[in-house]
């Protein structure tokens, strides 16, 4: 299963799936507005995704093979951090979250560094819930998604070359 550039393809599929669905199912068909930790969960999801099509173009072989396996195996690992912090706001008791703007408002008003803090503390947005399934909340879902892409990025990266 890890051979060659199929792992690639696959999570690449994976990436173009799971985003295709937050911007044509979630924000347009449901209408949900993504907040500013939705928004990093989805370029981490993107940054994956970059990264599996240049490996599944590239068909990379020993020492590069585990180069891609170790850059997927970060970007995953970064992108469940974003993805529990946000299940902390939202299962926690935070009554200090202010409701925030958005984080294009954000970006035109502030530092970046500032954007950054102000969304990593969280906003009453990133602590509502609006959609859950089974009793899971979207960034739960996130990080069930990134948990599959770090075994997969894991497999890359230990996976003996036949």
């Amino acid at each position: 299963m890890f051979n060659g550039r199929i792992p690639f393809f696959l999570g690449f599929t994976a990436c173009a799936s799971a985003i295709a669905a937050a911007i044509f199912y979630f924000q347009h068909y449901l209408g949900l507005e993504p907040c500013p930790l939705c928004i990093f969960q989805r370029i981490s999801i993107m940054v994956l995704g970059v990264i599996f099509f240049i490996g599944m173009l590239h068909g990379p072989r020993g020492a590069m093979r585990r180069f891609y396996g170790i850059l997927l195996s970060i970007a995953s690992l970064a992108g469940m951090g974003i993805a529990i912090r946000h299940l902390w706001l939202q299962y926690g008791a935070h009554e200090e979250l202010a409701c925030g703007g958005t984080l294009e408002f954000m970006l035109e008003n502030d530092p970046l560094m500032k954007v950054v803090e102000d969304v990593f503390k969280g906003t009453g947005d990133c602590g509502e819930i609006v959609w859950s399934l089974f009793g899971i909340s979207i960034p739960g879902w996130t990080l069930v998604f990134l948990t599959g892409m770090l075994v997969l990025s894991l497999g890359i990266l230990f996976k003996r070359q036949a």
